[in-house]
Order: C-alpha cells, then structure tokens, then sequence
C-alpha cells in the first residue's frame, strides 16, 4: 500500500463496534496524548549542552506524535493499526507497551504484555542465537528454569537449525524476525504487540505465524498489529485503526477502514481488490 496519503480533510471516523456487554477491557486508552520535545539547537558534548542551559540559550519545538487518543481494546479482540508513515503507529503500541509515557492522559493494560517492537530488540549481536534465547526472555520476566523447558520448541519453531549457535550479527533481516517472534510467542500472553514483524520472512515461517496467532487468538489473546500489509489486516484482524497526524481518523471493520484509508492515499489495486465481487 502506498504511503503517500492525500492532505485534504479525511471523513468523519466510523464509529467502533460496540462492546458487548461482559467483555472484558484489556487496553484502555483515555485523552492519551505524547509530545516530544526536539532542540533547536544542534549540541556535540555534555558541557556544550549545559553552557547553553545555564545561558537560557536551549529552544525546543513540541511535535505531538499522538493528541487525544480514545481507545477500548477487548480480550480476544485482533487490532490492526494502519497509516502512513510518521502517523504515530509505532509510538502508540510503544505507549501501549510501557517503553514510553504519556505526556497526558492515562494508560491501562490488564494482564502481561509481549511487545516485538524492532528487530533486534533485547538481543546481543555477539551472543549466539542459543544465548540470546535465554537472554530475551529472562528480559520478559521469564525465569532460566521456564526458558530451560521451552528452549526445544523455541528453536524447532524458528527454523535456524545449525544456526541458533551462530552469533545474531551474522543473521539475516529474517532470521532475526523468525527468532525474535519464536521467543515471544513462546509462552502465550495477555496482550501481544507486533510492530511490522510479519513483514519479513518467507512463506514457511510466515503460514506458522499465523497459525499461532490464531491460537492465540482462539486462547483470549489481545492482539496489536501494525503493517502496510492490506492483506495482512484484513486476514488477521477483527478491527481496525487508522491514525494520521496522531490521531484517529478511523475505526471500524478491517474492510472499511482499509479501504477508507486505501482512497485517500490514492491506492486504486487495494479499493479494486476490496470492491472485486467475491468468488461463488
């Protein structure tokens, strides 16, 4: 899907479905709003950095990445969360995962939360595959007995082989998804966050991801999923968020979002494919 989108004035966001009385609420997001503060001024050193703050000489511009978020995400709900690039996506399941906070607003989660939010994160790129293993999920909140008894499966479900006891720095782009997403799906929890994780990666492991993600949905898992994949979201997903400029523009069906979202970028394949007559 492209990710150019159209500046003028996107149509009022549809209205989520309603939440069936006894649902459990797992995220909830209220007035949720996150600034950054980015300096003016560019500064190479510690001391240069504080000469200019006891001078007063330090500027800052606000760029608010996300401004009044409301959200009610249930048990067993798929959520996808789509935009272009710069919308605040990533920076919402960081939110939602407890890596950064809120500027205003309140945050809660119930239950444990498994983020894959960048490749790479929580490994060591001179340790081995094996290593790392342990090294990520004692970084989860697992203990070493846990991941003693998990570590067969962990490894059998990646599919590195011999490679598991090769240092990460020699993996591909693939091979650090494929391992990264066999270690948290290892056990399975409350809520799970995927930031662009299944973009990468071939057919085999692929077909096995959405397997498990199927279990555990099936199993009462919360599941966030952000991807420029239009397929991906309308496979996987239950519901869906459209964010632009930090904000939400959209939430409703993967089908309708999707394809609100896929005319104002200007994606004539995608509103073809959403609008194509289904096969009898």
């Amino acid at each position: 899907m492209s990710s150019a989108i159209a500046a003028a004035p996107v149509s009022p966001p549809f209205a989520a479905a309603p939440q069936t009385q006894g649902e459990e609420e797992v995220v909830s997001l209220d007035g949720l709003s996150l600034c950054y503060r980015l300096a003016q001024q560019r500064v190479f050193s510690f001391k240069e950095y504080l000469i200019n703050m006891i001078r007063g000489s330090l500027t800052y511009n606000d760029l608010w990445a996300l401004q009044d978020i409301d959200l009610k995400v249930c048990r067993s709900e798929v959520l996808g969360v789509i935009g272009r690039n710069g919308a605040g996506k990533s920076t919402l399941l960081k939110v939602i995962s407890g890596v950064l906070k809120p500027t205003s607003g309140q945050r809660r989660v119930a239950g444990k939360i498994s983020p894959i939010l960048e490749l790479g994160t929580g490994f060591d790129f001179e340790l081995t595959g094996l290593e790392n293993i342990y090294l990520n999920a004692l970084l989860r909140g697992h203990s070493r007995v846990e991941v003693h008894g998990k570590v067969d499966e962990i490894i059998e479900f990646s599919g590195l082989g011999d490679f598991i006891h090769s240092p990460v720095r020699n993996y591909s782009t693939g091979m650090m998804a494929r391992l990264g997403f066999s270690v948290a799906t290892a056990w399975v929890p409350e809520v799970l966050v995927l930031d662009e994780v299944l973009s990468v990666g071939d057919a085999r492991f692929l077909k096995r991801c959405h397997q498990r993600l199927e279990a555990f949905r099936e199993a009462g898992t919360t599941i966030f999923i952000v991807s420029h994949n239009p397929l991906e979201i309308l496979h996987h997903c239950s519901r869906c968020l459209w964010l632009d400029g930090g904000q939400i523009q959209a939430d409703g069906t993967p089908q309708e979002v999707v394809r609100a979202y896929a005319v104002s970028a200007g994606d004539d394949e995608t509103v073809a494919m959403l609008d194509a007559p289904a096969d009898p």
